[in-house]
């Protein structure tokens, strides 16, 4: 349990979010239950490799957690709007350090560059996803991925709904970066047969 509450303790944008739409007493009720739940996921993905749990423990279980919680006394509507806010509110915060960060000299440059390393490492094999690298390209980085744990752990949990925020976050943070020009055709949760990367200098 006490690795489910140390997770939770850092989910202060759901619960910021679940505070503005709910009343005090009954968001802390539902967040005490989610910290049941989440430990309870835990328990059942114990035996997965460490790459996967970077993800399942720190993002997916926590917010399919959160979100069938909710569900079950709020309804689908206001449950995923509630979580949805909140990546849409953490994602903001994100963005606005690399929009900084990227108008410093050289940083558009690294900033592509370290998409090769950081997406094998991350986001590779180890950690549960099944990529196609494409050859490298002065000021560009393209990847597909054709298998994701967000999408397969989340299915698994009862609500493949909530990859699309997952998928959509890419976009919120890197689609108006200055000087990078971010492209995506489609996604695994939104239906697609692969997730498309295609990130370039301009």
């Amino acid at each position: 349990m006490k690795t489910a509450e140390k997770i939770m303790r850092k989910k202060t944008a759901i619960k910021d979010e679940m505070d503005k739409s709910l009343p005090k007493a009954q968001s802390d009720s539902l967040w005490r239950q989610a910290t049941v739940r989440l430990d309870e996921y835990l328990n059942r993905y114990s035996d997965l490799t460490k790459g996967v749990r970077l993800h399942t423990d720190n993002k997916i279980l926590s917010m399919a957690a959160v979100y069938l919680t909710l569900k079950d006394v709020t309804g689908q509507e206001t449950a995923y709007k509630i979580v949805e806010d909140a990546a849409i509110n953490k994602c903001a915060g994100i963005e606005k350090t690399l929009r900084r960060l990227t108008k410093l000299p050289g940083m558009r440059s690294l900033f592509i560059k370290i998409w090769d390393p950081l997406t094998k490492k991350v986001f590779g094999a180890k950690s549960g996803f099944q990529n196609m690298f494409y050859p490298k390209r002065k000021g560009e980085y393209r990847m597909d991925v054709t298998v994701c744990p967000y999408c397969r752990y989340l299915t698994e949990l009862g609500c493949p709904e909530l990859t699309r925020i997952f998928c959509e976050n890419d976009e919120r943070i890197y689609g108006n970066l200055p000087g990078i020009r971010f492209e995506r055709t489609g996604t695994l949760g939104k239906g697609a047969d692969r997730c498309d990367f295609f990130i370039k200098r301009e």
